[in-house]
């Protein structure tokens, strides 16, 4: 039996809560980075699988479903985790569900869990914290329960299945000023080849999905969005962004 966390996490905040979960659970698991290019993937029935994603304006990220359907579950069972920036997840699991059942998977359980937002980083600043950490430990012990007695029925999850909310994007997209020594890390690291390698200050706009990660790795701080632009989306999306959102489990 093989056990599996297969996460997309650009800033570290899907990961970090994935990790959590992971340490609620039996048995050691294999981390699957889903930010870099994977190879095709043939799972068993016997293996479990921690599946973690952000919400991105209410879906899953259209690079992580494309390298998620480079993995055959072959009946693996699934646990799918959507981590929300303190908005709301919309359509993040149905999506998760759905793809991941097309695959081959048995979808056991799915949290929708709360991080610090990746572009507005003042909202949800600081989570998942040790309340966070002490619920998800908690919610992992009942995942954990079910999948002990062999759950193979079937994850009922409400919402939209098979048509999703459209999301076309942010135009908060990070270029590269004049502290860019040119090393090239981000280029390297973005997972979606939206920086150009010979020119890394150059960001192709058409390809960037604005997941703030090569803001994030930076070593001289050399990458930014439109602060202007940025101060006004944060104002104007404070209202559905502020206070303590909760972690949710459905089983």
């Amino acid at each position: 039996m093989g056990h599996y966390n297969i996460n997309f996490s650009p800033t570290g905040g899907t990961r970090r809560v994935a990790d959590i979960l992971v340490e609620g659970l039996q048995g050691e698991y294999q981390q699957i980075d889903l930010c870099h290019e994977t190879d095709n993937i043939d799972l068993n029935e016997g293996d479990v699988c921690l599946v973690s994603v952000p919400s991105y304006g209410g879906r899953v990220p259209a690079v992580a479903i494309e390298r998620l359907k480079r993995i055959t579950g072959n009946g693996a069972k699934a646990v799918l985790n959507c981590v929300y920036g303190n908005r709301a997840w919309e359509d993040t699991l149905t999506e998760l569900q759905d793809t991941l059942e097309g695959q081959g998977f048995v979808c056991v359980a799915a949290l929708a869990t709360v991080a610090e937002h990746s572009i507005f980083r003042q909202f949800a600043a600081g989570r998942p914290d040790d309340e966070d950490k002490a619920e998800l430990i908690e919610m992992a012990a009942k995942i954990q329960d079910r999948l002990n007695i062999g759950f193979n029925g079937k994850l009922e999850l409400e919402g939209s299945h098979g048509t999703y909310k459209v999301f076309g994007g942010t135009p908060l997209k990070p270029t590269g000023n004049d502290n860019c020594s040119g090393c090239g890390l981000c280029a390297r690291e973005c997972p979606v080849g939206a920086i150009d390698a010979a020119d890394p200050k150059n960001t192709i706009l058409e390809k960037c999905i604005s997941c703030m990660r090569c803001i994030g790795i930076c070593p001289k701080g050399a990458r930014n969005v439109d602060l202007n632009l940025w101060g006004m989306m944060a104002e104007k999306m404070a209202p559905v962004l502020g206070g303590r959102k909760e972690n949710h489990l459905f089983i």
